[in-house]
């Protein structure tokens, strides 16, 4: 695939695009000959997208094919070493239990603000929420509820403000959730629950806020620098003013180029590593390798960007080549085989074919079913014409 050198994530002349690109897909472990394991999958790219929960399984199946559903729910439900709760920009993300308390010291003092906001519009001040936020912990002190069940239960004991504000928000978790109080239980779905923390997680350690946050960055920028601080605020949902005052703490461990930020061993990295051989991936829905920059030129042809980034924030599935997004696609159970229809953006390569054909074959085998690979239509503005392998 030809890549684009020097754009807005390529800070020039230090390293070529595909030098950055085999950077971020050995972060994101996309490159790995051996398993990394899921709790490593899952710090190494700062959590797993999991607003759609098949989305976030097939994102670590991305990540690692010997994965199965069964293996990542028993992490979630019964060993519990891994914990889905709301953190970057308000959404769902799994992530390891013991980096619980980090993420939510670092992300805290943002979501919060923006919760007491919305509730501002009511006349809703803090000691109302946090009044909000006991009687949520009293309801759900025999064990977890399903949202409406925990919304039926405090209702009739707020105010008839609190009733005004509740009557206008789909959820009324944010505080308790944004706090580390409260986190998502058993179940998906419909069938979703929230307990409190402390009844389903091992006693959390006290996390300073400064340190949180500088650790925070640390971690975003190890999985998908070079970025700016722009894009930090962007992925992790603080404000540019938060995000402006890291800089001072941590500038001693970072390179700056450009304006872009990366981490001085990163630094190295590309400087004594070839970029790798080509690489061909099906990253899912959602996947967080398309989530952690605030503009999408450095890996996406701005033709195709509305294929992709479609609207209300849904994000197609996507053929990535050598870290570049290449087309997308899309899969449909059907009996005992699995329906892959794959649409390429511009003509992949004949040396590559054999790769996207073993990486559907692979998602078929993670559904217990055999492939059906089709080959779609290319429609743009842009050209109109036919993709075969």
């Amino acid at each position: 695939m030809a890549t684009r050198r020097n754009s807005a994530h390529h800070p020039a002349p230090a390293w070529s695009a595909s030098q950055i690109h085999a950077l971020r897909l050995h972060r994101h472990h996309l490159l790995d000959r051996e398993p990394a394991g899921l709790l490593t999958l899952c710090r190494d790219v700062c959590g797993v997208q999991a607003q759609v929960m098949s989305a976030a399984y097939l994102q670590l199946w991305a990540r690692d094919h010997s994965l199965s559903r069964g293996a990542i729910e028993e992490a979630m439900w019964k060993t519990r070493s891994l914990v889905k709760t709301s953190l970057m920009r308000q959404t769902l993300h799994m992530i390891a239990s013991d980096d619980f308390s980090l993420y939510i010291a670092a992300l805290k003092r943002s979501r919060i603000k923006a919760a007491l906001g919305v509730m501002a519009r009511c006349k809703v001040g803090r000691d109302e929420a946090d009044d909000l936020t006991a009687l949520i912990l009293e309801t759900l002190a025999s064990g977890p509820l399903e949202r409406t069940a925990i919304r039926a239960a405090v209702h009739p004991k707020v105010s008839k403000r609190m009733r005004e504000w509740m009557s206008k928000v789909w959820s009324i978790m944010r505080i308790p959730v944004a706090e580390g109080l409260v986190c998502y239980g058993p179940g998906e779905g419909n069938q979703t629950t929230f307990i409190r923390t402390d009844q389903w997680l091992p006693k959390q350690a006290t996390v300073d806020e400064r340190k949180a946050k500088c650790e925070l960055l640390r971690r975003y920028l190890r999985a998908y620098g070079p970025a700016t601080l722009k894009d930090f605020a962007h992925w992790s949902g603080m404000s540019m003013v938060e995000a402006r005052e890291l800089a001072p703490f941590a500038q001693n461990e970072f390179a700056e180029i450009d304006g872009h930020l990366l981490l001085r061993d990163d630094v190295r990295f590309l400087e004594e590593r070839a970029p790798d051989c080509a690489s061909v991936h099906l990253l899912p829905h959602f996947d967080v390798y398309l989530l952690a920059h605030a503009t999408k030129d450095h890996f996406l042809d701005p033709r195709f960007y509305k294929r992709v980034y479609r609207n209300q924030g849904w994000i197609s599935p996507v053929l990535l080549i050598d870290g570049e997004i290449a087309g997308v696609w899309r899969f449909e159970p059907a009996g005992k085989k699995l329906g892959v229809t794959i649409e390429a953006f511009q003509p992949v390569p004949r040396r590559l074919h054999r790769q996207i054909e073993q990486k559907a074959e692979a998602l078929a085998k993670f559904f217990g079913r055999t492939l059906d690979l089709k080959l779609g239509k290319i429609t743009s503005a842009v050209r109109d014409r036919r993709f075969r392998l």
